[in-house]
C-alpha cells in the first residue's frame, strides 16, 4: 500500500506509549494498533483530529504517500 503510518515515529518522539494515546483519545488498543501496522483500510477525520492533538502534530506527520 503506497500509504505509510508513522504513528511509531510520532510516539517515540513524544515519548508516548500507544496504550496512553488509545486512552486519550477514546479508541481501543486493538484498533490503534491496526492503524499503527497500516492494516487500516481507512481512518475517521476525527480519530486522525484526535491523534494529531494528542501527539501535537500535523496529518503530514503521521501519514506519508511513498509510489509503488
Amino acid at each position: 500500500m503506497p500509504i505509510i503510518i508513522n504513528l511509531d515515529v510520532m510516539l517515540a518522539k513524544r515519548k508516548m506509549q500507544s496504550k496512553e494515546l488509545a486512552e486519550k483519545i477514546g479508541i481501543s488498543n486493538v484498533n490503534l494498533s491496526v492503524l499503527k501496522t497500516g492494516k487500516a483500510k481507512g481512518v475517521r477525520f476525527d480519530t486522525l483530529e484526535a491523534i494529531c492533538k494528542a501527539l501535537e502534530c500535523q496529518p503530514g506527520d503521521i501519514l506519508e504517500y511513498k509510489e509503488e
